[in-house]
């Protein structure tokens, strides 16, 4: 059986190496900036003005990339799908239409599947944008529009294995996506559309009114006594209660910190009201908003609990930090 050796390091300098690592990916993203020219420029008008998909192809770790590539564009307005260089061989071609635009990535510009496709693409009248880190490669003359990633070195020791040219690769694909994003105008509704589940979902969609309509709804009179005022905290379970007037108009909120603080000045509490410790205009959000919103205004605040009004401050509900925890906004 062959076997391989290898010169370990020693653990002293193992965070020498991963710096190292780091180093010399961050100089293979540095380096893009001077491949940034004007066959950069017409491969985004390109992709910008086409009627039809981006279809992105490679092999090995290249095709990986272009599956996150593919990933980024279709999240952010740019449809696009991912054909395997291998596949493509073998039935998959089927995939381009008539006026879809080809981005075939490799770092060597010289596989046999990678330097097979041109050919075939161009009979079906396609153009071919080519990421290739070898400009002297087949790949390179047969494309229509070429995107440098030509790396110095990579991150390996050994100088084979893809790091610092697939780091490369996925950062151009990057600044393809967001030129797009741009030119395309694709705002945070568009990203909203194309990403309604989870946290981020909820981040972009999630209403107060689908958290506060479910919380309990505690609101005392001002007139009200201090045990009326406990009592109605304690059953809300909000850790506070909102004060409103006989049209149920806010006046204010009591909060049980404002009870303890209140506790610790005095004894004398049979005679207080509501009204006598209540915090006026509090922290408000109209019904309708975004949770995030709602979130950020508690931060900035520095409070637990967030009023919900409706038109002329009328009472609907209150939110509880731990609601948006619970959500996973927080």
């Amino acid at each position: 059986m062959l076997k391989f050796t290898f010169a370990p390091i020693m653990e002293k300098d193992i965070q020498s190496v991963a710096r190292r690592t780091i180093h010399y990916e961050a100089q293979s993203i540095q380096g893009l900036e001077y491949f940034i020219n004007d066959e950069f420029e017409k491969a985004i008008q390109l992709i910008y003005h086409s009627s039809g998909r981006l279809v992105v192809t490679g092999i090995g770790k290249s095709a990986i990339i272009g599956q996150k590539i593919v990933a980024t564009f279709n999240s952010t307005g740019t449809p696009s799908l991912f054909m395997h260089a291998a596949d493509a061989l073998h039935g998959d071609m089927g995939m381009i239409q008539k006026n879809d635009v080809v981005l075939i990535i490799s770092k060597s510009g010289e596989s046999p599947e990678i330097k097979a496709l041109p050919p075939f693409i161009k009979n079906f009248g396609n153009t071919i944008i080519a990421m290739v880190g070898n400009m002297q490669s087949t790949l390179a003359r047969e494309a229509d529009i070429i995107l440098n990633t030509t790396v110095s070195k990579e991150a390996c020791p050994n100088n084979l294995a893809p790091t610092s040219s697939t780091t490369a690769q996925m950062v151009m694909g990057d600044a393809i996506a967001v030129c797009l994003m741009e030119l395309n105008g694709f705002t945070g509704n568009d990203f909203a559309r194309y990403h309604p589940g989870g946290n981020l979902g909820k981040r972009l969609y999630l209403k107060v009114d689908d958290i506060f309509l479910h919380n309990e709804k505690p609101r005392v009179k001002p007139t009200d006594t201090l045990k009326e005022v406990i009592m109605e905290i304690s059953h809300g379970r909000m850790g506070a209660t909102v004060v409103t007037d006989d049209q149920n108009i806010i006046m204010g909120i009591i909060t049980d910190g404002d009870i303890r603080r209140l506790l610790e000045k005095t004894n004398e509490i049979s005679k207080i009201t509501a009204q006598d410790i209540l915090t006026s205009h509090p922290k408000k959000i109209e019904s309708g908003s975004l949770a995030m919103n709602a979130m950020k205004i508690m931060k900035d605040a520095d409070i637990s609990q967030l009023v919900i009004c409706g038109s002329g401050d009328e009472y609907l509900g209150i939110i509880h930090i731990h609601d948006l925890v619970r959500e996973g906004l927080l």
